[in-house]
């Protein structure tokens, strides 16, 4: 007989539909592929996405769609099993519909770090996923992630905790390549200084290089195409550079550091 080999739990938590592939697509397939079990949880249906005329079906609405969606990226990805906390979308940091009742952002973080805790105990999480304290770039929801994320896992007793960011230093070269390539066009992206997304590179403590999965990463941000057009961003860069972009996913696990000491969010389970 052979020996049975038990595998580790991933449970990656996420605001909004399409989150998931943007920020952990690639440590999410990777877990996948070398046996772990991923659980992906999002906070919200992403309700207030936005979708032009015609795009849904006649009698379609875009939560039932963004749902289907993330059932299908969720499977690109590999992930065995995915749950809605059952909050609404808050909409950007400032918008009226951030205080609208049964929002996320409203939700109090023990309830909500309560109805997540109940799936880590359920899974026996050894892994969990959130977001930095700034949420990424400052959307209520995600901020709100990283709350109940870090409560859930007090609650539950899940120790291993890595904040999904991006690495700012980086994220600033590239938007200062693609804004003199911008001028050389006569086009303005604005002041540097205004992209506040992610964390400084001194303050990251993992690293993880993905770029083995950015085919399965790509094909989940697809399959989100009610957000992710194929005129996007993420979808319209050559692959070289979308391996550059998206090709590492960084994290800051409390305890590590200073400085990156971690290349793999799985390591030894």
């Amino acid at each position: 007989m052979g020996t049975l080999v038990l595998m580790a739990t991933l449970v990656t938590f996420h605001a909004h539909p399409d989150d998931e592939c943007i920020n952990c697509g690639g440590v999410m397939r990777k877990a996948a592929d070398e046996g772990h079990r991923v659980v992906l949880v999002v906070a919200t249906r992403g309700e207030l996405g936005e979708v032009e005329d015609g795009f849904l079906a006649p009698g379609e609405d875009l939560t039932s769609r963004r749902v289907a969606e993330t059932h299908a990226a969720a499977e690109i990805l590999g992930v065995s099993r995915v749950e809605f906390l059952g909050y609404t979308d808050s909409g950007m940091m400032g918008e009226p519909t951030n205080d609208t009742p049964g929002t996320f952002w409203t939700a109090p973080v023990e309830e909500a770090a309560e109805r997540l805790a109940k799936i880590l105990v359920e899974e026996s999480a050894d892994v969990l996923t959130t977001y930095d304290d700034n949420g990424g770039y400052g959307h209520p929801d995600h901020i709100q992630v990283h709350r109940v994320g870090k409560r859930a896992a007090e609650l539950a007793g899940t120790s291993r905790v890595y904040q999904a960011t991006a690495n700012r230093d980086d994220v600033r070269e590239h938007m200062s390549a693609a804004a003199a390539d911008a001028a050389a066009d006569g086009a303005d992206f604005g002041p540097q200084e205004e992209w506040e997304i992610g964390k400084p590179l001194e303050e990251l403590t993992a690293r993880v290089d993905v770029s083995a999965y950015v085919v399965a990463k790509r094909a989940a941000m697809r399959a989100h195409a009610s957000q992710i057009s194929e005129e996007s961003f993420f979808l319209s860069m050559p692959d070289p550079v979308f391996v550059q972009a998206f090709g590492t996913e960084w994290f800051i696990r409390d305890g590590e550091g200073p400085g990156i000491t971690e290349t793999d969010i799985m390591a030894g389970l």
